[in-house]
């Protein structure tokens, strides 16, 4: 396995916030991820993404587009990032997704760069600011989570009317903050045939409101749900508490533990859900789970010389 060892170390303002707020529910580090090496192949594939806007709810988001060569129609996974005010386009994820036929879009949310709006963890920093009690922020946590769904919906809303994308063949995937978006878009379905949640709330887990939230949205999923952690994630809490929830629901739905991937927690958070070698170990069984689930994967045609690109704007 090529994993770094230059993981990102946080900061002492986080870590002193994460002290003082940790049984409400705590900023996750919007600084520097895990540091590692993109292959030359990854980089260059980098160069592929195409920049997308869509209408939100009264704003317009930005995201990113990854194609497998061809018209189409193809099958569609919708990434949701995380906490991070400056997501990127994860060309790793790109390159997986679109060597197996899907097309992957990553919508980012608003108030995180380059969407407008204002920023999750600044609305939160000025609740906290006011001197709210720990039920009550740990309740607006919650209700955050569900405002910033909206922009997840609209992201879904918008793909289906791409004409290369298949409607009916989606999937809904992301880590850490993207995890809890993933679970709430479940629970409405919107014709999503699959949710792959990575490390849902790991680093949010002493909110009890979230935690409430999040088994009352797997319980009403209206489609299969995958949940995926890496043993050495920040908290295992979510598959310890949400997996029995989520297994009882159908046979095909799956919560599963993988083993420790790199040295830190975020290799075993981020980096697993993110980079190559993490994508080498959990690809086939996602991709199983896809293809069982009604959203199996296509192979690519041949690159023609010509191919059209997604719409640039509000669609």
């Amino acid at each position: 396995m090529r994993l770094s060892p230059r993981p990102a170390a946080p900061s002492f303002a986080c870590l002193l916030l994460a002290l003082c707020f940790a049984a409400a529910l705590p900023a996750q580090p919007a600084g520097p991820k895990p540091a590692f090496e993109q292959s030359p192949e990854i980089k260059e594939f980098r160069k592929t993404a195409i920049p997308v806007q869509f209408p939100g709810n009264g704003v317009i988001l930005s995201g990113w587009i990854y194609k497998p060569p061809g018209d189409g129609p193809f099958p569609a996974v919708i990434w949701n990032h995380g906490s991070e005010k400056e997501p990127t386009a994860h060309p790793e994820l790109g390159k997986f997704y679109t060597s197996h036929g899907y097309v992957l879009f990553l919508p980012v949310r608003h108030g995180h760069t380059p969407s407008p709006g204002e920023y999750i963890q600044d609305v939160l920093d000025r609740y906290r600011a006011q001197g709210a009690d720990l039920f009550t922020f740990q309740k607006k946590a919650v209700e955050l989570q569900d405002v910033y769904n909206m922009d997840v919906v609209a992201a879904i809303d918008w793909i289906k009317t791409q004409p290369y994308v298949d409607r009916d063949r989606l999937v809904v995937t992301g880590c850490s903050y993207g995890g809890i978006q993933t679970l709430l878009t479940a629970e409405q379905g919107l014709g999503v045939k699959a949710f792959v949640s990575f490390a849902p709330a790991a680093m949010s887990w002493a909110n009890v409101e979230l935690q409430n939230r999040l088994l009352t949205a797997v319980r009403a999923a209206k489609a299969p749900v995958f949940l995926i952690q890496a043993q050495n994630d920040y908290n295992l809490g979510p598959s310890e508490t949400l997996g029995p929830a989520i297994r009882a629901q159908s046979f095909l739905n799956r919560a599963k533990v993988y083993p420790a991937f790199g040295t830190t927690n975020p290799e075993g958070h981020f980096g697993f859900a993110c980079w190559e070698e993490g994508i080498a170990i959990w690809g086939p069984d996602v991709l199983e789970f896809l293809a069982q689930a009604g959203a199996p994967p296509s192979a690519p045609a041949a690159r023609p010389a010509a191919e059209p690109a997604p719409k640039p704007g509000p669609g």
